[in-house]
């Protein structure tokens, strides 16, 4: 068959444009963009499709050099949360069916969508357009049903019953990690034979070892200080209450550590955190600060300024920002679950934690207070394991998976 030239790319929930870390905006986001550039230069060409929820955008806006934004009229032009999309599916497929109707030669050669939304709209797609859907779910609900909070709501079942949709229907589906490909299989039979592991990667221009020192000058983190980061969504999901109780508890153990914790990110969603009020109840507002997100070169120099990242994540496909700290060179603390035990080689660059117990947390970073010599160790190694991850490599791998859905297809 002739090779894949042109991606439709769906992302309709949240736009690749926004900043991460905030609103609906996370590791997806980078995914989808970061994919989409290096596709581009390997010769294919790509065109993200998002909602659109302003007047004020233009209706094409470029990405990069071969990959092109367009947002799509469906709904309220106004920031929708998630739950709310599934309602504008229909429309959203129709829109994009009109744009094609005014593109010369079909323009496209497969269509590949992320999270579920864009996966319902994409198999409404696929029959009218004739070309194959290849689906990327990112996080699926069975497996975040099986991580509720006392507070929190379970996905909706519409949301389970879209996915279970998806993966019968779809041509390929993309799993992150071997683990995503066994909770596929095992919670929604899934085909094996249509699942094409891919890891993510990472931007190893920007994420990179330099000077640490300079960093923590750039960060403002004094000599002596042992500094704890935590970057992403501030929601229950992610973990920051863990790593702040974690924190407290570590004090308490040791008071005359020297430590500071910086935290990255804004409340999203409806699992939205209020962090100040637990950092209050705990005494920690002169250890623990909470910071507004930044962009990937300042963040590259907050994981370089940090002793140790910290993900205590309950649930995570795979876990970009396990990824670029160890890019630039510093281990990594997560938990045992999901991608995470694929993205840190435990004992090696980094730890992984059985659970959430503050007191299990609290252990773990400590000892890595204690022996700086495995810690500075640690991060060296880390940044070689993050070598095999640039997105080039995914970009290959996701392309093999359209050429074989486009073969499967015709």
């Amino acid at each position: 068959m002739p090779r894949i030239r042109r991606v439709a790319m769906l992302s309709l929930h949240t736009s690749p444009l926004k900043q991460p870390g905030s609103g609906d905006a996370g590791g997806m986001n980078v995914y989808v963009r970061s994919l989409a550039a290096a596709l581009a230069g390997d010769g294919i060409d790509v065109e993200i499709f998002t909602r659109a929820e302003s007047a004020d955008r233009p209706a094409i806006e470029e990405l990069h050099p071969g990959v092109h934004v367009r947002h799509v009229h469906a709904g309220p032009r106004a920031q929708l949360s998630k739950e709310e999309l599934p309602a504008h599916v229909s429309s959203l497929a129709g829109a994009m069916n009109r744009i094609r109707a005014l593109l010369t030669d079909g323009h496209f050669d497969t269509i590949h969508s992320h999270y579920w939304v864009s996966g319902m709209a994409g198999l409404l797609m696929t029959d009218h357009w004739d070309i194959p859907l290849v689906h990327s779910m990112h996080t699926l609900a069975k497996v975040k049903n099986q991580h509720l909070g006392p507070a929190d709501k379970a996905e909706p079942p519409v949301r389970v019953a879209g996915e279970q949709r998806i993966i019968e229907q779809a041509d390929r589906l993309i799993a992150n990690t071997q683990t995503e490909a066994g909770e596929l299989e095992q919670l929604y039979a899934a085909d094996p034979g249509k699942i094409d592991v891919v890891a993510p990667g990472v931007d190893l221009a920007v994420f990179k070892p330099a000077f640490r020192a300079g960093s923590r000058r750039h960060i403002g983190v004094a000599p002596g200080t042992f500094h704890i980061l935590f970057a992403g969504r501030i929601q229950r999901l992610k973990g920051p209450q863990v790593l702040i109780e974690a924190v407290a508890e570590l004090k308490r153990r040791r008071p005359d550590l020297p430590l500071r914790v910086s935290m990255l990110g804004a409340a999203s969603g409806a699992e939205a955190l209020e962090l100040s009020p637990i950092i209050d109840r705990l005494g920690l507002a002169g250890t623990v600060t909470v910071r507004d997100p930044v962009e990937p070169a300042q963040l590259a120099h907050w994981y370089r300024a940090a002793d140790v990242v910290a993900m205590p994540s309950f649930s995570e496909s795979f876990g970009l920002v396990a990824l670029e700290a160890q890019a630039c060179g510093t281990p990594v603390v997560a938990t045992n679950v999901g991608g995470l035990a694929e993205a840190v080689c435990d004992g090696r660059t980094g730890l992984l934690v059985d659970g959430h117990s503050p007191g299990d947390w609290a252990g773990a970073l400590e000892s890595l207070y204690d022996d700086g010599v495995t810690r500075r160790d640690m991060g060296r190694a880390a940044s070689v394991y993050a070598q095999g991850y640039g997105w080039q490599r995914t970009a290959r791998l996701t392309a093999a998976s359209y050429q074989v859905a486009a073969e499967q297809h015709r």
